[in-house]
């Protein structure tokens, strides 16, 4: 129960919590967008429905999102001082340039589709979609260059001043295109995709059990097209990661494995690490060096075990072997829930019913992409541990002196209860709106006023006319007559 431990505990569940939105906006944004275009082309009442259905739940996502990650940035000042100073004159210029260019970017465009949907014109609000999209992307590469760069530090100096040692930025692209950044961004990106496309295929696969089928089938087929795509562009890009690893975190490859003597890495499915006798009790692949391989492309390359390094300089084994593990076990799962629902598609477009069991399955189906995504935080966080920046900032290093444990206790306690009000908030608005799915606008006022106008009209003609026939009808029978 030290400062260190509880303002990194602090710091986990403000960051965590936050984590939880920022990759619905990503995931979800792209189907926004796909499901806009899709409604531009139509012109179907139902179709713009949809979309106008994806945009109120990004919306939620988004709102939610931007209010918990206030948190984190007051966090830097009031329990990170040390590390806010470190690396102030580096952090400047992508976080101003994700809240002045993406941001803004994101907002600005949200703005245009929730309230510009009678005022523009449907090219214009279907390219605000985009727009949308396009900010949440450009967002996240913002921050993942200032967190790359803890992994990767580059273009930079440390100089020594008054109030201690600082970071001081020298080479603008050399520090933002750091050696992890265009993997971490890959990786990372692709993941939050892979989570959106998930989410999609459970709404679908809810709504064919229990509401609308046609939107059910036409969403399921949406996520599933999207999730074949991120999930096949996932290898290669977690390979690029791999070899950045490789490369730049050898003790992070290290404790991976659990790795404790120089030579070529291998790779486990599961397995137990004994720290204290420096054990891997694992079942193994039986392909000797794939790690290795995954890497460099070379079975036989050694790389440096936990022993290479001085006891004070290692990660937590168990935590990071674990989280690496379940990380790769989790994408494992998502393979098999694609193939789920590839399957209900299949049936689908035969004329047969989908399987209920299955679709049941489906709509859990988002809970293994974020357990992918975290446990992947987890590997990149604690496995680069103890340097909060890689070799040139101790964790312990960085926290604010003047902050104590009592503070810290009841600063957590008190962000338990109110992010657990949010998400009971949260919840109560979002899964009522992904029950109800997308609704059909009835015609606007004007419209009601000038069809009940055109309506009046013709019963008023219908009326005159039918007055007019009756009397002719009595002139030509009184003419007959006479």
């Amino acid at each position: 129960m030290d400062a260190v431990l509880l303002s990194r505990l602090q710091f986990a569940l403000t960051v965590s919590y936050h984590f939880l939105f920022v990759p619905l906006s990503v995931g979800l944004g792209l189907i926004v967008a796909l499901t806009q275009t899709h409604a531009y082309k139509t012109g179907n009442a139902k179709d713009e429905a949809t979309a106008h259905f994806w945009v109120k739940v990004f919306t939620t996502t988004f709102v939610v999102g931007v209010a918990t990650g206030i948190t984190m940035e007051f966090s830097f000042g009031t329990n990170w001082a040390d590390y806010s100073r470190f690396v102030g004159d580096i952090f400047g210029a992508p976080l101003a340039a994700e809240a002045l260019l993406a941001f803004f970017l994101e907002s600005s465009f949200l703005g245009v589709l929730l309230f510009g949907r009678k005022k523009v014109s449907k090219k214009f609000y279907t390219v605000s979609a985009w727009l949308v999209w396009a900010g949440s992307m450009l967002s996240a590469l913002w921050i993942l260059i200032a967190n790359s760069w803890m992994q990767t530090p580059a273009g930079f100096e440390v100089e020594q001043t008054a109030t201690g040692a600082k970071a001081v930025l020298t080479n603008f692209a050399q520090a933002a295109l750091n050696p992890s950044t265009i993997p971490h961004y890959l990786h990372t990106v692709d993941a939050l995709l892979i989570l959106g496309a998930f989410v999609t295929i459970a709404v679908g696969a809810y709504h064919l059990l229990h509401g609308d089928k046609q939107f059910g089938r036409s969403t399921l087929r949406t996520g599933t097209v999207v999730a074949i795509v991120t999930i096949i562009l996932m290898v290669p890009f977690a390979h690029i990661q791999a070899v950045e690893v490789g490369s730049e975190n050898p003790e992070k490859l290290a404790a991976m494995e659990a790795q404790y003597e120089d030579g070529p890495v291998g790779m486990s499915i599961v397995g137990s690490v004994d720290e204290q006798n420096q054990q891997l009790n694992a079942l193994e692949v039986p392909i000797p060096g794939i790690t290795s391989w995954l890497a460099t492309g070379d079975s036989s390359t050694s790389f440096q075990g936990l022993n290479s390094f001085g006891e004070d300089d290692t990660p937590p084994v168990t935590m990071t072997y674990q989280s690496y593990h379940l990380m790769v076990l989790a994408f494992g799962g998502i393979v098999l829930w694609l193939i789920f629902a590839l399957v209900q598609l299949s049936r689908l477009k035969k004329g047969r019913e989908p399987q209920r069991g299955i679709l049941k399955a489906l709509m859990w189906a988002p809970l293994l992409p974020y357990v992918a995504i975290f446990s992947g935080w987890v590997v990149a966080e604690v496995g680069r541990q103890p340097w909060i920046v890689y070799h040139q900032l101790r964790t312990a290093d960085a926290i604010s002196q003047s902050v104590g444990v009592p503070e810290l206790l009841i600063t957590i306690v008190l962000f338990i209860v109110i992010y657990a009000l949010i998400a009971v908030i949260f919840l109560k608005i979002l899964i009522p709106m992904l029950k109800k799915g997308p609704v059909v606008e009835e015609a606007t006022a004007g419209d009601v006023k000038a069809v009940t106008g055109k309506a009046a009209k013709a019963h008023t003609d219908a009326k005159t006319t039918g007055v007019k026939a009756s009397v002719a009808r009595k002139a030509t029978s009184s003419g007959e007559e006479e």
